[in-house]
């Protein structure tokens, strides 16, 4: 089994019940360990659209990181995940950020999320739940004293 780090978020219809959703189907698979809080974000990117509502989940699994994302993103499909717009309105949307200490990259699978240390709606929940952990060697405490992203509220 391996540990995983997943972001998820969504800012169209019921958001709490999006959220719901796909920690539910993630749990066929995945063996949730904790779950953050819910927090509230500002878009980032399309900024013309409803706040998001995300969290960040520690789990285990025995899915290969490539057999993960095919996973998530029959999650995402399955609940109707339209991609219109970079950055724009979702249902859900899951993203891997880590997968053990693995590094991958290619054309469809980037671990560790080669965006998350830049982005507070994966970062401070990331950091609630697993405040010592180790991302690219560098310690999650080091990373967090200097942040600056996105507003973003605790529910």
């Amino acid at each position: 089994m391996s540990k995983i780090y997943l972001s998820l978020g969504t800012n169209i219809g019921d958001k709490d019940k999006n959220l719901e959703q796909a920690v539910q189907f993630l749990s066929e698979k995945v063996i949730i360990l904790k779950k953050s809080s819910l927090y509230e974000t500002e878009p980032v990117g399309f900024n013309n659209q409803p706040w998001f509502l995300n969290m960040v989940i520690k789990g285990e699994t025995d899915l290969s990181p490539g057999d993960l994302l095919c996973f998530t993103q029959s999650i995402e499909r399955s609940m109707k995940r339209i991609k219109t717009i970079v950055n724009g309105p979702r249902i859900i949307d899951i993203d891997i950020l880590l997968y053990g200490n693995e590094k991958i990259e290619t054309e469809n699978l980037q671990i560790p999320h080669p965006r998350m240390r830049n982005r507070a709606f994966v970062m401070v929940p990331l950091y609630e739940i697993s405040p010592d952990l180790i991302i690219s060697c560098k310690n999650i405490k080091d990373i967090m004293e200097n942040f600056r992203g996105e507003k973003i509220m605790k529910r």
